[in-house]
């Protein structure tokens, strides 16, 4: 696998949609338990008004459409292995990845235990929210925790895909459509 990704809310699901939709294999481990269930968005580009639930329910069919893997499964551990990572799911099965992206809500329990620096409750990422641990990135309200908005963590999870996509092409690199003629 090229890309694991712990958490189903905006920030995973932007990720797996970006990633997914220019050709890396992802998977996506989560119960879809986000907050997102208790919310009514009226505050994201674009939509007028949607609850959250119906939210979720168009993004994930939106990022499986595009071919990435949405599984129900949680994730028990994450550790390094060589260049990559070995994610143990619950059961004991084993996946390997050459990134994590970590979009575990206000308990970061994974980057914890990766070693990943933190200011308070606080994933410390870079700009392109990648945490002390290379390859892996945190999003969402892991890095954010006072200030989380779904349309926040959406495009924390779209600059962690672009990045991880740059750094696979080994240039810049845009998420460009242009509309059919």
């Amino acid at each position: 696998m090229d890309v694991v990704i712990v958490g189903d809310g905006p920030g995973g699901l932007s990720a797996a949609l970006f990633l997914a939709k220019n050709g890396l294999s992802t998977v996506v481990y989560g119960q879809d338990k986000t907050a997102m269930h208790w919310a009514q968005l009226r505050n994201y580009l674009g939509i007028d008004e949607i609850h959250g639930s119906e939210f979720q329910k168009k993004a994930r069919q939106q990022v499986g459409r595009f071919g990435a893997l949405l599984q129900d499964r949680l994730v028990d551990a994450v550790v390094r292995e060589g260049s990559g990572f070995i994610v143990q799911l619950d059961g004991g099965e084993r996946v390997s990845a050459r990134y994590v992206i970590l979009s575990e809500g206000k308990s970061p329990r994974l980057a914890q235990e990766l070693g990943a620096s933190f200011e308070g409750p606080r994933v410390v990422t870079d700009r392109n929210n990648q945490t002390s641990v290379p390859g892996v990135y945190a999003v969402g309200r892991s890095a954010r925790p006072g200030r989380s908005q779904a349309i926040i963590s959406a495009g924390d999870g779209a600059v962690a895909a672009i990045d991880i996509l740059s750094r696979e092409k080994g240039q810049d690199f845009s998420d460009w459509d242009s509309p059919p003629k």
